[in-house]
């Protein structure tokens, strides 16, 4: 098999393990903070034994390290508000709002990268909208797990714009092992305060260990040194095209495990498509006026 080939299945995959995040989330019995804080202690396990094994260096400077640590805070509140939204509703409603971070990053990118808004940013933006519309019209008994969705996309392209600032000085895994402490640290400080670290708050369910394991390793850890290798073979307009599927892998394997709960009205299809649709529009016109993507679009999940 020819290796262009063989990176675009790979590229698949990878993007099949990113829609697999939220499927996972709603599988897990526990709440949105004690899921994500014990996915943070598996990925740092994780990634800090790959980091080793690789004798990877960290170079970065203290002032470097604080700011990775203040965008992991941005990250754990991404996390929870994500995984909190697809309890609240369903991995359909919540894939869907959440793929607005695309509309979020067009608004706050020109402001951190001291560009003007291209042409088509705010009339996609306008098509976005337009399609949560249709979705929250169809769905609306779901509207508390649409809101937190949108307000977990607005965080995760906040994240991606920093880590775009940040990864020009430093390397892509060092950022990404002090963000995941950064997270770990502000949840922690969270648990401990509002005292959600009683035993009974936090022992998972036998099920919910193995499930646990795999979105620690795989859909973290894993996901993450995979997506560093392919950057590197493929495009980043060929990798941001295929990301874009996310939402759709996503919502077929939801239709698959949960046929009942995750059929969704005409309404909703009409919406989400709108909003696909809309996100592949954006890659393109970023292509024709840039030649290329700027970076991997790192959504955080």
């Amino acid at each position: 098999m020819r290796e262009e080939y063989r990176n675009q299945i790979w590229l698949h995959f990878a993007v099949l393990i990113f829609g697999t995040t939220g499927v996972i989330g709603k599988l897990i019995s526990l709440g949105s903070y004690q899921l994500v804080w014990y996915r943070l202690i598996i990925a740092i396990a994780a990634l800090g034994f790959f980091l080793a094994v690789v004798q990877h260096q960290f170079n970065s400077s203290g002032r470097s390290i604080g700011k990775m640590l203040g965008v992991g805070v941005i990250l754990a509140a991404h996390w929870v508000t994500f995984f909190e939204a697809i309890k609240q509703s369903n991995v359909s409603v919540s894939l869907v709002c959440f793929s607005s971070s695309t509309l979020f990053v067009s608004f706050i990118e020109p402001f951190y990268y001291k560009r003007k808004v291209a042409w088509h940013e705010p009339i996609l933006g306008v098509f976005i909208v337009l399609g949560l519309y249709f979705v929250f019209r169809a769905e609306f008994k779901y509207v508390a797990g649409m809101q937190l969705s949108i307000l977990s996309a607005f965080l995760a392209a906040w994240f991606t714009v920093l880590n775009g600032l940040l990864v020009r000085g430093s390397d892509a895994r060092t950022i990404t092992f002090f963000e995941l402490l950064g997270a770990l640290a502000i949840l922690s400080l969270f648990l401990a305060v509002t005292n959600r670290f009683e035993v009974s708050q936090l022992r998972p369910l036998l099920s919910d260990l193995g499930w646990l394991l795999i979105l620690g390793t795989v859909c973290t850890a894993f996901s993450f040194v995979l997506s560093i290798q392919l950057v590197k073979k493929i495009s980043p307009f060929s990798f941001v095209m295929a990301v874009n599927l996310e939402p759709i892998y996503a919502i077929l394997l939801a239709l698959l495990i949960w046929p009942d709960s995750e059929t969704m009205s005409e309404g909703f299809y009409l919406g989400a498509g709108m909003v696909v649709l809309a996100i592949f529009l954006n890659s393109y016109f970023q292509k024709r006026r840039n030649g290329f993507i700027g970076g991997v679009v790192d959504r955080g999940r």
